[in-house]
């Protein structure tokens, strides 16, 4: 693949969304590097959140004091994400954060605590930044909309062998596949922002697609607005 991109000719704001295991993080990793543009992972800040409530002992349900930590978080979020100086990069990469974060997710004051948030780092110019509710709530506006989607078994298998959630074995397909399901029942029904395609996104069914070849199609879509 050609990997010589031309820059869009401003600076856009690039909305990626999509279920877990669908391929949003390394396929808006990479787009961010070939553009030269800031990445964002809005799924690691939620997960951030409900590490650092686990970590101080508070109750995931309650509200107030999870909101409390989203307002005062410091996060790094590079290939390493830490938040108020921890380094919990491989910590929020299991199971149980990913059932963590769908729980502090609900909550319509730590969303729009962290939603402000990410709307900051559109200051700093180009961005591509990937969620679940990006193109919906956070840049209804976003310059490109992009919906992943995959088969439930392909996101299974995905998620199980994926290096970087610690807990997942490669053997553990079927148990990986109930807890996606789950997460996909806890963010689609979720009252304050839930999981949902943009009325304007362009829906790429990843199944049985490599990484070049979806960031490729996405690219187009990106020449298509300059």
């Amino acid at each position: 693949m050609n990997h010589n991109v031309s820059m869009p000719s401003r600076p856009l704001i690039i909305a990626i969304d999509g279920p877990s295991g669908a391929g949003k993080g390394t396929v808006a990793r990479t787009l961010a590097q070939r553009l030269g543009y800031t990445h964002v992972d809005t799924g690691a800040m939620y997960r951030a959140v409900a590490w650092m409530a686990g970590h101080n002992g508070i109750d995931l349900s309650d509200e107030d004091a999870v909101t409390t930590i989203a307002d005062a978080a410091e996060f790094e979020l590079g290939r390493e994400v830490r938040v108020d100086g921890h380094d919990i990069t491989r910590a929020i990469r299991t199971p149980e954060m990913d059932a963590a974060a769908g729980i502090v997710a609900r909550h319509p004051n730590v969303r729009e605590s962290l939603v402000r948030r990410q709307r900051e780092y559109a200051a700093k110019g180009g961005l591509v930044m990937e969620g679940r509710d990006i193109g919906t709530v956070v840049f209804p506006k976003a310059d490109v909309k992009v919906f992943l989607d995959a088969s439930a078994d392909e996101r299974a298998r995905r998620r199980a062998t994926d290096p970087a959630h610690t807990s997942s074995q490669a053997g553990a397909v079927d148990q990986v596949a109930t807890a996606l399901a789950e997460r996909d029942r806890l963010d689609s029904t979720r009252k304050t922002s839930p999981l949902a395609m943009a009325s304007d996104a362009i829906r790429i069914d990843t199944t049985g697609m490599s990484v070049d070849e979806v960031v490729g199609a996405v690219l187009k879509l990106v020449e298509q607005r300059q």
